[in-house]
């Protein structure tokens, strides 16, 4: 009898649990309605609770506490310090070396490592001029041709209008005129996810809003590209395309070779070795961003639906291992309902985004905030690359939201509409970095360059005088000689 109940003990303690949690679940749906004729008389029926998650079946709260936790619940205190670490500092390491020798050794040190890297075959031409890529367009199914085509007007229409907020200027100064003018730089390196999932979104995204800026020479890097990717090369109107990817890419982007000009600037989202890269090369060149892995942070209250909110979370998930989806909801049970929705639809999902996307959820976490101003609060401190609001009133609390890349509002503005075209860049800060930087935008390629000139000498003496002044109290006496030059 005693092994007997060595078995059975355990077995009664997990079916106890297995009740508790099921208790719990019970306890976090819509309280019953009782029927109006078992309700005293001088009591009006008991109204239903205005929640989603009250009106989801009861079955839904068995699979709630039952699901695998996704999701991990954190404080704010405990949020990971690599949330805002945009350069990795191994890839950093390996990075460098690949830069200095591209520096240093030029073409032959970039083959070495195409090849090394999988990029090119010995031998293989390792860039695309604008006849592969008009051939790779002419000969998709009209059906993705139409698609490029759309998405890119789109994304140009956008472009447009943003480039239209900005002008040139002029306006008098004492004794002349001064002004600026808006240029676009010359030329530009554009650089396109390849690998698992091959992104021509990303250059669209890169190469229109660079053409739309104005910049005259623009180039597009991409490892390996599919014939998709070339197509969308066309509809962007870029000039080539190199066949390389990682940190050799934007080495050689930097540092221009063969028909590819020293780029002035070099934008688009990459792996953690374009990241390291291009921290490496600005100064060289411009850059638009150390962008990490892809974010996503959802605030959601009680109206929230978590079918939606765990599709978003999702979406995020499947594009790396490294990405980081978040919740933060104001409802403490919504983190059990989304976790148990997060499991159901990874389940659903073909091989490799299944895995892909169930190792990045330990990346990601929920927090539960005391009021929608500690949800802000808290989504400002991680300045998340997206931020979608799932709430009673979107519009009114994403307005109170200052750091983020690009902003969600509503259970229909999906963040997926954003990535895939629908008019602003999807090319977003991530690790932090939106606290003092935005997603990429025709400005990004553009200068604010100023200019002043002098017709009538006499009328500027007033500040002749006040430069000679300032000069010698700054102690630059040669400042002030030259000011007293202009004096009359």
């Amino acid at each position: 009898r005693r092994p007997c109940m060595r078995l059975r003990l355990p077995l009664l303690s997990s079916l106890l649990l297995l009740l508790a949690r099921c208790s719990s679940a019970f306890l976090l749906t819509a309280p019953p309605q009782l029927p109006p004729r078992l309700l005293p008389t001088s009591a009006p029926p008991i109204p239903p609770r205005p929640l989603i998650a009250a009106s989801l079946p009861r079955r839904a709260g068995f699979a709630a506490a039952l699901a695998p936790r996704m999701l991990k619940l954190l404080k704010f205190a405990d949020v990971p310090a690599e949330c805002s670490e945009p350069v990795d500092p191994k890839a950093l390491e390996q990075a460098r070396t690949i830069v200095n020798a591209i520096r240093t050794d030029g073409e032959k040190a970039m083959l070495e490592f195409a090849t090394k890297f999988g990029d090119v075959k010995e031998g293989e031409l390792w860039y695309a001029d604008k006849e592969e890529l008009k051939a790779a367009y002419d000969t998709l199914d009209a059906d993705k041709r139409d698609v490029l085509s759309r998405v890119g007007a789109r994304i140009r229409k956008f472009a447009k209008a943003q480039r239209a907020s900005i002008s040139d200027v002029e306006t008098d100064i004492p004794g002349g005129k001064a002004g600026q003018l808006v240029t676009p730089v010359e030329n530009a390196g554009c650089y396109a996810p390849g690998g698992r999932y091959p992104l021509p979104s990303s250059v669209l995204m890169t190469a229109i809003t660079a053409r739309e800026a104005g910049v005259k020479n623009v180039w597009v890097a991409s490892p390996h590209p599919d014939q998709v990717t070339k197509a969308a090369a066309h509809v962007a109107g870029a000039d080539g395309m190199l066949k390389i990817g990682g940190a050799q890419a934007i080495a050689t982007m930097a540092e221009g070779m063969g028909p590819v000009p020293a780029a002035n600037i070099i934008v688009g989202p990459g792996n953690q070795w374009v990241t390291a890269a291009k921290s490496l090369v600005q100064g060289r060149c411009a850059i638009d961003m150390l962008a990490g892995p892809s974010e996503v942070l959802v605030i959601a209250d009680e109206t929230a639906d978590p079918k939606v909110v765990a599709a978003d979370l999702i979406a995020q998930a499947e594009h790396d291992v490294e990405s980081r989806p978040i919740l933060v909801t104001t409802h403490a049970p919504l983190h059990a309902l989304i976790n148990a929705e997060l499991a159901t639809q990874i389940k659903e999902l073909p091989s490799p985004n299944k895995e892909t996307a169930t190792a990045a959820m330990s990346k990601g976490f929920c927090i539960v905030a005391a009021s929608i101003d500690e949800a802000v609060s808290i989504s400002d401190s991680i300045a998340p690359e997206h931020l979608e609001i799932m709430t009673a009133h979107p519009t009114q609390v994403g307005m109170q939201c200052n750091h983020y890349g690009g902003l969600f509002l509503g259970k229909y503005a999906a963040e997926v509409l954003g990535d895939y075209g629908v008019g602003p860049n999807h090319v977003l800060p991530t690790a932090g970095t939106a606290k003092y930087t935005g997603g990429l935008s025709v400005h990004t390629f553009l200068r604010i360059r100023t200019w002043m000139r002098v017709d009538e000498p006499a009328d500027a003496q007033e500040v002749v005088v006040d430069s000679i002044a300032l000069a010698r109290m700054e102690g630059l006496e040669g400042h002030a000689r030259a000011a007293e030059a202009r004096k009359l």
